[in-house]
């Protein structure tokens, strides 16, 4: 099987012009340096390559110092809870968007039928509660 890979291989000689030619195509085509930086592949950096991937390991390190310090600083849940910046609920994050229009909707509920059950305000006259002057000023 290695003898018909062997044989597929073109293993003619290039003339050094032929070489140049290519190495010159090859090198039109090459992307710029500013490309390398914004697809990552080249630091974007002044300083030299020896000192190219210390530069990087401080950047993570700074960068860790600083998420550290931020979550050493970051109150606790119970602190959030009080706050309301937090809801109060032990159900699964997944479905507290669900639990919130649920008590929505008992509170929109209860207030219904606290208002179905108030007193009309014939009532309300008749206990003393309310005179009856009041009464017309609010219709």
């Amino acid at each position: 099987m290695a003898d018909t890979t062997n044989a597929s291989v073109d293993r003619t000689p290039i003339s050094p012009i032929e070489r140049r030619n290519s190495l010159e195509k090859h090198l039109q085509t090459r992307p710029d340096p500013k490309d390398l930086k914004d697809r990552n592949i080249l630091l974007n950096t002044n300083a030299a390559p020896a000192l190219q991937s210390k530069a990087l390991e401080l950047e993570r390190q700074q960068a860790s110092d600083s998420l550290k310090k931020g979550l050493g600083k970051r109150p606790e849940r119970e602190e959030l809870i009080e706050r309301n910046i937090l809801p109060d609920s032990t159900a699964a994050p997944s479905i507290q968007g669900q639990q919130r229009e649920l008590q929505k909707h008992m509170r929109a509920d209860s207030l219904e039928q606290k208002l179905q059950s108030r007193p009309k305000p014939e009532d309300l006259v008749k206990e003393g509660i309310l005179e009856a002057n009041e009464d017309s000023l609010h219709e």
